[in-house]
């Protein structure tokens, strides 16, 4: 627990949830559409990366549907942390009081994002875990499952962060926790990005609480993840880790 876990939250405002995609022309009507059906004031930004199987004008047609529904159209691929980015900005500028990351495949249920917004009532982030008791995958092979967890327990135990699922990305903030984590310098990108976030809002105070979920693996399309992503998140969370320690001793010399 954080040290702000027993203060007085405000009211959640607007939610936004957003979802970057790249070539999911199959998954995206479908998920917007389960979307405004489990939290119909919910708003939504899909964020595409100019994908060549037309997802973005897909996404356009479902904002001229709905006008809950909103398109930011990026030039290129740069990446799942970039595109997160460039929504969490846009919806701070455009005054929403929660913003949310869902991915675009299914995998993170939309029927579950209630439950995440009844505990960001008394939380600043909230991740949806599939580590924690009641949490769990669907339909992964083993060998997928060791990687998560591997990468989960690898990342808590060097960084020193008392979360079960540190690189999962279904995830809910307030506003004023990313504004609060410094996001002008975050470069990480893939699993790397949820774990960066989820450090800076611990080293930074903000209470962070773990919601179980159920992970279901897409039907549709194809996974993002590579080795460059799995590489990218060994290298940078080992070096935060060693980051951190030497901190802690420099301060204990000065003590």
């Amino acid at each position: 627990m954080t040290r702000n876990a027993q203060r007085r939250y405000g009211p959640l405002g607007t939610v936004l949830v957003i979802i970057p995609t790249y070539d999911e022309a199959d998954n995206i009507r479908p998920v917007v559409s389960r979307v405004r059906s489990a939290v119909p004031e919910a708003h939504v930004l899909v964020a595409d990366d100019n994908s060549p199987d037309g997802t973005g004008k897909i996404a356009d047609e479902l904002a001229a549907e709905d006008d809950r529904v909103k398109v930011l159209h990026r030039r290129g691929k740069e990446g799942l942390g970039a595109a997160y980015l460039a929504g969490f900005r846009w919806g701070l500028e455009h005054g929403y009081g929660v913003l949310v990351e869902m991915d675009a495949d299914g995998s993170h249920q939309p029927e579950e994002l209630p439950r995440l917004l009844t505990a960001l009532k008394g939380a600043d982030l909230v991740l949806g875990s599939r580590w924690v008791p009641g949490g769990r995958v669907v339909n992964w092979p083993r060998s997928r499952e060791l990687l998560s967890r591997g990468g989960s327990t690898y990342s808590r135990l060097l960084l020193d962060i008392p979360i079960r699922d540190v690189t999962g990305g279904y995830r809910a903030f307030r506003r004023e926790t990313l504004e609060g984590i410094g996001m002008a310098d975050v470069a990480s990108q893939g699993y790397c990005f949820q774990v960066d976030l989820a450090h800076r809002a611990i080293r930074a105070g903000f209470h962070v609480v773990e919601v179980p979920i159920t992970f279901v693996e897409r039907e549709r399309g194809d996974s993002k993840m590579s080795r460059d992503i799995v590489a990218e998140a060994l290298w940078r969370v080992t070096a935060w880790g060693l980051e951190g320690r030497v901190r802690k001793l420099s301060g204990r010399r000065h003590t």
